[in-house]
């Protein structure tokens, strides 16, 4: 099952100015809660950047050009690991990418 993002990402606003920051987006599941983020991951040319929904603990992150995609867990050690995506990948992407996710201490 290929899951596409819904490219809802919404920019923090502060008075006039509008930041490159992204907002974390919530949006209303019938089953749960999705967070959405905007992260960029270090390709061998250019930079990849896409949209990261985290569903139960399961990150997925799909590239705006939908090139790439990469499906992160924490295993039963506290370590990351990639269970899904598009081949080929650099190994980098699962740590570059847990390292972007709101709220998480990585070890």
């Amino acid at each position: 099952m290929v899951l596409k993002p819904c490219g809802a990402v919404r920019f923090a606003k502060t008075g006039t100015q509008k930041h490159k920051q992204p907002a974390v987006v919530r949006k209303r599941n019938y089953l749960n809660m999705e967070q959405q983020f905007e992260a960029v991951l270090t390709g061998t040319d250019t930079p990849v950047t896409g949209i990261v929904t985290e569903r139960n603990g399961v990150y997925e992150f799909n590239s705006l050009d939908e090139s790439l995609q990469l499906v992160i867990i924490k295993d039963e050690d506290g370590k990351w690991i990639r269970v899904s995506g598009t081949d080929p990948y650099l190994t980098g992407w699962v740590d570059e990418l847990a390292e972007q996710i709101p709220g998480v201490i990585n070890n």
